[in-house]
């Protein structure tokens, strides 16, 4: 007998703001199936069953490669049900100069935040429209990051990727709005997790989480965010939503040299 509840998709599910968005979820009564590049996954799904009288579906892939995202889209059409959320949050980082990092390293990166994010986009988008309006809301979240608001020296290549992320998801809104599916993008500040190390920056200020703002925080900002239907949120605390604030307004220089004292590597 299939599941009552509502189903929730979360890429990058086992660890991190994706986490704790299924945390989240499941939180609200919906069964979610995660995704991850290892076996955590499996992990973080018993663990939102045993906090949660949910159903957790994990599933392992790899987000840069198209079998890896097909794959995770077939195991989640497999479980033929409807799609009410879909969180598109799998993102890596790579810090350094950009002179020093390596190449095959920044494109598996735009793989994961740009054409994966297409790719799963355009299956989730395709079966919530084929779901029809009578199926009721239907809601897709796309994480993106403060760091698409400003130039990221020393993380050269994964602001832009942010950035198309958040333009992505405003365009994708407005294409839904008269569907009755809702687009948000959430954008997070400088998060505790382990972001910053797995991207290479654990030398950096960056690479500090003690000053960070809380990942559960983040989360619970995004999913409040997306069930109120709002365009896109700043995740943090207040002083993280001031600068993503003053953001729109201080030249870009500026901004860049602010973002580099940060993120530069010593020397």
């Amino acid at each position: 007998m299939a599941s009552p509840r509502p189903l929730a998709l979360v890429t990058g599910g086992s660890s991190g703001i994706g986490f704790e968005l299924a945390r989240e979820l499941a939180g609200r009564g919906h069964d979610v199936a995660i995704s991850g590049s290892s076996e955590r996954v499996h992990d973080a799904a018993r663990q939102l069953e045993q906090e949660h009288d949910v159903e957790a579906h994990a599933h392992r892939g790899d987000a840069a490669t198209y079998d890896g995202v097909e794959g995770f889209w077939r195991f989640v059409a497999g479980l033929d049900r409807p799609l009410d959320v879909a969180c598109l949050n799998v993102g890596i980082g790579i810090g350094g100069a950009f002179a020093d990092t390596d190449l095959d390293d920044e494109l598996r990166m735009i793989a994961i935040n740009c054409t994966g994010l297409v790719h799963l986009a355009k299956r989730v988008t395709r079966a919530m429209l084929d779901q029809g309006p009578d199926h009721g809301e239907r809601r897709i979240l796309v994480v993106s990051s403060v760091s698409a608001t400003t130039p990221t020296p020393y993380e050269t290549v994964y602001g832009p990727t942010k950035a198309f992320g958040y333009s992505f998801a405003e365009s994708l809104r407005e294409e839904l709005r008269e569907h009755g599916v809702t687009v948000t993008a959430l954008l997070p500040g400088a998060t505790d997790s382990a972001f910053h190390h797995n991207a290479g920056m654990g030398d950096t200020v960056y690479g500090d989480n003690s000053w960070k703002n809380d990942r559960t925080l983040v989360a619970r900002q995004g999913v409040e965010a997306l069930f109120a239907g709002d365009d896109h949120v700043v995740g943090g605390d207040d002083a993280t939503k001031q600068q993503a604030v003053d953001n729109r307004s201080t030249p870009e220089p500026e901004k860049a040299a602010r973002h580099a004292e940060g993120t530069r590597p010593p020397r």
